[in-house]
Parts: C-alpha cells; structure tokens; sequence
C-alpha cells in the first residue's frame, strides 16, 4: 500500500469517527466519550501525515509510534462505547476492523523502518 492510499484509509477512518461523534452527541447526548474518541480517532491520520515529512528515520518511527498509539486508543474507547450499548454491534465491528487494519499497517511500517536503519543492523 502506498503513501496516498494510507492516508486516503485515515481520512475516511477520521470522517467515520466524526460522523460517529456526531451520533453520539446528538442521538446518545454522550459527551466525555464522544469528545475522546474523536480526539484518537482523527489523530491517526494526522500523526501519519506529519511522519510523512519526518526529518529523519528515527523522527518517522517516532511520529508513526504516536499514531498507533492513538489507535490503541482508539480501540479502547470503541471497546468503552460498545460495552455501555452506546454503539451497535455492527457499527462496533466495523470501526474496530477499521482502526485494528491501520493499527497492523502503522506498526509494521515501524518494524520495517527499524530494520532498514543502519545502526539496528549491526544488532
């Protein structure tokens, strides 16, 4: 998968996440939840974009470490709606298949970056 079709992945994630704030503030009138998980949600994609212009490599693995940070985040407030019958089943699954696919993406692009850089290969 390639740079453009990464982030068009994060953006319809965040769009989804948005669309699922709105939902819940206007339908379920949750507001602590609704506010945080749109906070990780959207900031995937955001934190990805900035590792897109790292300075250097170990600047990507660290921006990219950041992003799937907020989808281990994110998984836990999905997990948090869920379980307090804020969020269907299948909206539950989706987002979670979703969010768990740009979790498998991020981190093996950490463990490739990792392995390219010459100082790891010495190890």
């Amino acid at each position: 998968m390639n740079r453009d079709e990464f982030t068009d992945k994060c953006i319809t994630f965040a769009v989804k996440i948005n669309k699922l704030r709105k939902y819940l503030r206007e339908v379920q009138h949750e507001y602590n939840n609704s506010d945080q998980i749109q906070r990780s949600g959207t900031s995937i994609g955001a934190n990805y974009s900035e590792a897109c212009d790292a300075e250097s490599k170990a600047d990507f693995v660290h921006k990219l470490s950041i992003a799937q940070k907020e989808a281990n985040e994110t998984v836990y407030w999905l997990k948090v709606l869920h379980g307090s019958e804020l969020i269907s089943s299948d909206t539950y699954k989706e987002l979670m298949t979703d969010v768990n696919e740009l979790y498998k993406i991020i981190t093996a692009s950490i463990k490739t970056t990792k392995q390219s850089t010459p100082e790891n290969n010495d190890q």
